[in-house]
């Protein structure tokens, strides 16, 4: 036989020496051991009984056996094609409740929204655990005989020996058509004040990437409407896009301009704001809302308010709604708002787990913190539906150094970034994207052929005149060549700037590279450019508006279209006096 093991009774009433015996010649033949057995009064266990051994708990109480009987008939419900009457019957006929283990453990210490627990020995990773007064938490860290677990409610109303119980599931989310429009939390509760969300799915909230056979090249736009990223760095639908910058250069801003975009192209796009204020988050959503775009838009908040565990969970739970449209063969958007306050609080838990800090005092594995989770990005095979996820994780730098350690590790993940720099922000340049810095590894996969060959030359365009203002500053005595080149390269830069809610259509950034790259706003004044550039797109459209259907039907810019398109350039430009370009052009 082997050592012997302690057990403690619950119940209301002290057992008979009969029960008591009962009940050890239960335990000992389930153990294979001698049982010391020990009683303890429970007064609310009026019908029933509990006994606990070890890390296993046996529950006999009236409630447990009728949610046994409820797992039971709703088990049978679902073979029996709804026949409810007969399968009544059967239910309370054949039905016989059972002993079975639960798992237990005991809280050791608690506090900032962190547990450690005792026993529990075959907890899992990621496991939910159920606490006292119904609170739920998730294994974060295994070790030899404890756990720890980080919270998902108050930790005030846990204290030192609770008993907390597995659950045997992973975390996970509900999911489904009717969260689209609504604003929740990380764990999928409804925090808008409307009525309560019927879910059609739980999805885990980890979950493992697509693999590479599971997956097919990026071969469509997302087209964000902002005319210096679809033109020099598209993105595609399944594509990764970091976009990087300091505080207060409107990151978020061309996320939002994204997102209203997507009206009417059949994308659905999931925002998940991290550590933000409540209050930046409602006006997010207010902003969406006056566009329309929250018709086709999910909010996953986990706010600056919430605990550490809340904002580390939110964007893998942003990610598992996003993962339910896409297998449904849709295009989903998802925008990571931002990465750096969930890697903060990922290492506040970290610390707080006694995990050994590394490289600014993050854990070890904050790389695959990222990984994992931007790798769930992808454009899946035809096979599987073919839907495509797409995301845009925001990165805030400290005094435009890119070089730091989460932006080095993001960067090392997406397909590319768009940099925006504090002095272009600041001079006016909105969007304020820094063509030198930034990238998109996809290119011209992204891009239909009509915007590559509108294109042509402009990041060539723009870096000459970005080397030529660096060298004119050493010198006032400059000649005429020189003086128009720089006028050239400063209108392409205000071509470039865009109001935010101003989005353009593709053949409307095709009217606009055609006019800027020929020379045609050469001789108009910086400050009138913005206006010259809205009015001409206008003329286009009412003038020749066939142009802009052939190019989204065909996503070719034949030589015919192209000097269609420079000829009402030329004519818009003559019929207004102040807008009159040079001879010859």
């Amino acid at each position: 036989m082997n050592s012997p093991k302690k057990a403690i009774l619950y119940s209301a009433q002290k057992p008979t020496e009969a029960q008591k015996q009962e009940i050890l010649d239960f335990l000992e033949k389930k153990y294979d051991c001698e049982v010391l057995l020990k009683y303890e009064c429970d007064e609310k266990l009026v019908n029933g009984f509990r006994i606990s051994i070890g890390d296993d708990f046996y529950d006999w109480s009236v409630e447990t056996r009728l949610q046994q009987l409820q797992n039971q008939w709703m088990k049978s419900l679902k073979k029996s094609n709804n026949q409810i009457i007969p399968l009544l019957q059967d239910s309370l006929e054949n039905w016989t409740p059972t002993v079975m283990a639960n798992q237990v453990g005991h809280v050791l210490s608690v506090g900032d929204g962190i547990a450690t627990v005792s026993g529990l020995q075959k907890a899992e990773y990621g496991e939910i655990l159920i606490f006292t007064n119904g609170i739920r938490g998730m294994v974060q860290d295994l070790r030899k005989n404890e756990i720890g677990c980080i919270l998902f409610g108050d930790d005030r109303e846990i204290s030192e020996g609770s008993i907390v119980k597995r659950t045997g599931k992973m975390a996970g989310i509900p999911v489904g058509e009717g969260f689209i429009g609504r604003v929740v939390d990380a764990l999928g509760n409804p925090i808008d004040d409307l009525p309560e969300i019927e879910a059609e799915d739980y999805y885990p909230i980890e979950r493992q990437a697509p693999s590479i056979i599971e997956r097919q090249s990026v071969n469509k736009p997302m087209e964000t409407g902002l005319l210096a990223i679809d033109s020099m760095f598209p993105i595609g639908r399944g594509q990764r896009e970091l976009i990087i910058g300091d505080r207060q250069t409107g990151k978020t801003a061309v996320a939002l301009d994204t997102i209203v975009n997507q009206k009417g192209k059949d994308v659905i796009c999931v925002y998940v704001a991290i550590g933000q204020k409540a209050s930046s988050v409602a006006q997010l959503c207010q902003n969406l809302r006056q566009r329309g775009a929250m018709d086709y838009t999910i909010v996953v908040c986990a706010t600056a308010s919430d605990s550490a565990p809340l904002q580390y969970i939110a964007p893998y739970a942003g990610t598992s709604l996003a993962e339910f449209f896409m297998h449904k063969g849709k295009d989903v958007l998802i925008v990571y708002d931002d990465l750096s306050k969930h890697a903060i609080a990922y290492r506040t838990l970290s610390l707080l787990l006694e995990r050994s800090p590394g490289r600014e005092a993050y854990p070890g594995d904050v790389f695959y913190l990222h990984s994992r989770l931007l790798e769930r990005s992808a454009h899946l095979s035809d096979e599987l539906g073919g839907g495509s996820l797409t995301a845009l994780p925001i990165v805030e730098t400290q005094a435009g150094d890119v070089s730091a350690y989460i932006p080095t590790n993001i960067i090392s993940i997406t397909d590319g970034q768009i940099f925006l720099e504090s002095n272009l922000f600041f001079s006016g340049q909105r969007p304020a994207v820094n063509v030198g810095l930034s990238v998109s590894r996809v290119g011209g996969d992204a891009q239909i052929k009509a915007m590559k060959q509108a294109v042509g030359s402009l990041r060539l365009e723009l870096a000459q005149y970005r080397e030529m203002e660096v060298f004119t500053q050493f010198s006032s005595d400059l000649d005429d060549s020189t003086r128009e080149q720089l006028r050239y390269g400063q209108g392409l830069m205000r071509l470039l700037r865009q109001p935010q809610f101003s989005p353009l259509t593709q053949a409307q950034q095709i009217y606009v590279l055609v006019a800027g790259l020929n020379r045609l706003f050469v001789n108009i004044p910086l400050n009138k450019i913005d206006k010259v550039k809205q009015e001409l797109v206008e003329y286009i459209d009412n003038v020749a508006s066939e142009i802009s259907v052939e190019i989204n039907h065909t996503k070719v810019l034949s030589d015919e279209n192209r000097e269609r398109i420079l000829l009402l350039s030329k004519e818009f430009m003559k019929k207004v006096p102040e807008y009159g370009i040079n001879k010859g052009n």
